[in-house]
């Protein structure tokens, strides 16, 4: 809250010296952003969230599209109690990441990568969904909204602004400098054009700072979600291992994916120019852990920050115990006395399920050879027969 409270105090002073300059009246500066502000507020509750996954490549999928997935979801979403599972969607991307959106637990999207849903063994795929759950259970979306559309607002009326002054120029400064007494008033605008080009500045350094503090909460709330913090903290060494950046990730949207769509290798160190914070400390405060609750968390936590605290007392009073489960095996599902109650796919199965979801997803046809072959047929291809490229065969399409 403190952290917002400073963005819009940036953009109330950013208001002030627009109206001082252009109208000589802080108060009308400070309604146009506030109607900026308002405007793109509306525009980010009621379709932000649509225009963040369509910036992302994002598509919606069903469940009898990839069954092991939104079970997946719908467990989270029963460990968070939530109101409603939240859609889910894919990106055609290698890359490995993933990100949640949404205004309110009721209508929100958790989407991932397909090169995540490639790599990921179960547990590691439920800690990264669990994480994500978290942001929506947290509403961290709305709060990460509300940060961005300061920000978006800052930026636009600083850039805005800033052409202004550049190509109004003289006339307005002449007229500035007349109304307020010559020297003061060429002061107000000094202090003005460097408020501009710095506001900017600061109210990103904020927005990213909001963005570290929230990912340790989600960290936090999913280990407890799957009562296996190391799946968490498996999934995040391979997504810090992997340099692959997300393609259509931006640096506005970067704060909302689970890891630094932009990280590159050897990047491990954090600053206030880092939009989460670093892979290996909040993998050290995941194994550190001697349970899967808030309290144990949070005394990883004070061990790996040395005296400092992330989870809000008001969560800590209510923190019981809640021991760690066994770990799920690959090729098997285990629950928490290691009784087998299902399968999951190997890393080659889980490949050859992506492609198959992904080719879906682009409407390709797909035709069974006699001598075991799949073809898939791209949906513009328009002869009525193919040719098997193993055994010569030509194959009806239907």
């Amino acid at each position: 809250m403190i952290l917002v409270i400073f963005m819009g105090t940036l953009l109330v002073l950013l208001g002030c010296f627009i109206g001082m300059y252009l109208f000589d009246s802080p108060a009308a500066g400070i309604t146009i952003a506030a109607v900026v502000w308002i405007i793109m507020t509306l525009v980010s509750y009621f379709g932000g969230d649509g225009i963040l996954l369509s910036f992302a490549g994002a598509r919606k999928i069903k469940k009898e599209d990839c069954p092991r997935l939104f079970d997946v979801v719908e467990e989270m979403k029963i460990a968070a109690g939530l109101p409603a599972i939240p859609d889910v969607y894919i990106i055609d991307d290698s890359a490995l990441n993933a990100f949640a959106t949404g205004r309110d637990p009721q209508k929100a999207s958790v989407a991932i990568t397909s090169g995540l849903l490639q790599k990921l063994n179960r547990d590691e795929l439920q800690g990264v969904i669990s994480h994500e759950t978290a942001h929506i259970k947290n509403q961290d979306v709305l709060l990460m909204s509300m940060a961005a559309v300061l920000l978006g607002t800052i930026v636009t009326l600083s850039y805005q602004f800033s052409r202004i002054m550049f190509y109004s120029g003289r006339s307005s400064s002449r007229r500035s400098s007349s109304s307020n007494s010559g020297s003061a008033g060429a002061i107000v605008v000094i202090i003005g054009l460097v408020f501009i080009i710095l506001a900017p500045i600061f109210a990103n350094l904020l927005y990213y700072a909001i963005s570290r503090r929230r990912e340790y909460l989600a960290d936090a709330s999913g280990a407890l979600y799957t009562r296996y913090p190391e799946g968490l903290a498996s999934a995040l060494e391979k997504l810090g291992a992997s340099t692959v950046q997300v393609r259509a990730a931006t640096q506005t949207t970067a704060p909302m994916y689970i890891v630094n769509p932009f990280r590159k290798a050897g990047q491990t160190a954090t600053d206030w120019t880092s939009t989460h914070p670093p892979i290996s400390e909040r993998v050290r405060i995941l194994l550190a852990m001697g349970g899967a609750s808030y309290l144990d968390y949070e005394k990883a936590y004070e061990m790996t920050k040395r005296g400092e605290n992330v989870i809000p007392d008001s969560a800590l009073s209510f923190s019981a115990a809640v021991p760690i489960r066994l770990p799920s095996v690959e090729g098997t599902l285990a629950d928490a006395d290691a009784s087998v109650v299902g399968e999951y796919p190997d890393l080659t199965t889980r490949t050859r399920e992506t492609q198959d979801l992904l080719f879906s997803m682009d409407n390709y046809k797909q035709v069974n050879c006699q001598c075991g072959a799949l073809l898939r047929i791209p949906p513009r291809y328009g002869a009525p027969t193919v040719r098997c490229p193993h055994c010569g065969t030509f194959n009806n399409i239907k």
